[in-house]
């Protein structure tokens, strides 16, 4: 017989793992003590303890009820990205058959007021398109210089802001625009340098971080290849 000392080194040596690891080893013990098992007992916060059991079965039915939770989420989003490419096909067709380069952004306006936004907006960096004197593309410019500390203190790293700005920040993106709540900014072009598409919104808490940005980096990626049928590239 094991005497004392020996027995506590037993008990010592039994923890979590070796546990574990001896079920892993004999799946059939729940089987071979199925009495036992019944009669086990595990800590429940509200109930003091239920059965080994039941443990299990409400484990089961969370472990459900998250799975329905995720697949409802799942259908929610799918429906909403099919809205999103649904209003991105209509608005490309409407630009795609615009007849002139004002035509265009009116029907980029009018896109965006369909939504129940303020407006819509595009700014371009003059270096990278041909919209100096004497076009009359020239109140599309963005200065550069004037617009690089917005960019870093709104973007970030980010290709995308959506947010409140402030008056000076206005005046250097929509200097023409009034009541202006929050907008939704979006650097156009692969490395983010051609110009910058925006949506305005009155509401000051229309547009706010952590919103989804999949529509915004759809058009800011469709719409360099769109201004190219009336203004020449750099």
């Amino acid at each position: 017989m094991k005497n004392a000392g020996e027995q506590q080194e037993s008990l010592t040596e039994l923890d979590d793992s070796a546990v574990s690891e001896y079920l892993l080893r004999h799946p059939d013990f729940f089987i071979r003590n199925a009495h036992q098992v019944e009669q086990m007992r595990v800590p429940h916060p509200v109930r003091g303890t239920v059965s080994l059991v039941e443990w299990h079965m409400a484990r089961a039915r969370n472990y459900i009820g998250q799975l329905e939770q995720n697949i409802g989420l799942l259908m929610e989003q799918a429906s909403v990205n099919e809205g999103l490419f649904s209003s991105l096909l209509t608005l490309q067709a409407r630009l795609a058959s615009a007849d002139s380069l004002e035509e265009l952004l009116n029907r980029l306006h009018r896109w965006a007021r369909e939504l129940g936004l303020a407006g819509a907006h595009i700014r371009l960096f003059p270096e990278r398109w041909r919209i100096g004197a004497p076009s009359s593309f020239t109140h599309l410019a963005l200065n550069r210089q004037a617009f690089e500390p917005l960019r870093i203190q709104r973007f970030g790293d980010e290709r995308h802001y959506l947010g409140p700005l402030n008056g000076p920040e206005l005046l250097v993106m929509l200097p023409q625009s009034m009541a202006v709540g929050s907008v939704a900014m979006s650097l156009m072009g692969r490395d983010g340098d051609l110009g910058v598409v925006i949506f305005t919104s009155r509401d000051p808490q229309h547009y706010q971080a952590g919103q989804g940005t999949q529509l915004l980096q759809a058009l800011a990626q469709m719409l360099p290849a769109v201004l190219e049928r009336w203004i020449e590239r750099l």
